[in-house]
């Protein structure tokens, strides 16, 4: 059983999504190496910052690109629309946790690239703004 200390200390590391930013920021740091770690961090903590200043997207290992590339290999035969099964699975392999469940195209199951492609930087930009507040 845990002490009220230890609860205090998981509900703060809760509340402010430290395991979320810690993870995000120790992915970007060995994905891309950069000579000076610690500027390198800093930087990304100041995106991080001007992201929810300004509301734009926060620093993120995947790209507009990355999301064209899942989309091309989920649709090979360039159907122009994947399942809402591969959509999900795509999108929780990118870390997207909170998937929104009823995108366009969902009654139909077939996901445009275009829907795929919202959805995914929409759930990214949340992955990626750990200062918000659950």
């Amino acid at each position: 059983m845990a002490t009220q200390r230890e609860q205090d200390a998981a509900d703060y590391a809760k509340t402010h999504k430290i395991f979320e930013l810690m993870d995000n920021l120790t992915s970007m740091l060995f994905f891309h190496r950069p000579e000076k770690p610690r500027e390198f961090l800093i930087e990304q903590l100041e995106l991080l910052k001007l992201s929810r200043q300004c509301g734009v997207r926060g620093p993120n290992l995947f790209t507009n690109c990355d999301l064209d590339a899942v989309y091309r290999i989920l649709d090979p035969a360039n159907q122009k629309y994947i399942t809402f099964a591969q959509y999900k699975q795509a999108l929780t392999t990118l870390g997207i946790t909170d998937i929104n469940e009823s995108p366009e195209g969902v009654n139909e199951d077939r996901i445009s690239h275009e829907t795929f492609k919202t959805e995914g930087i929409q759930g990214l930009q949340r992955y990626s703004a750990t200062y918000a507040q659950p």
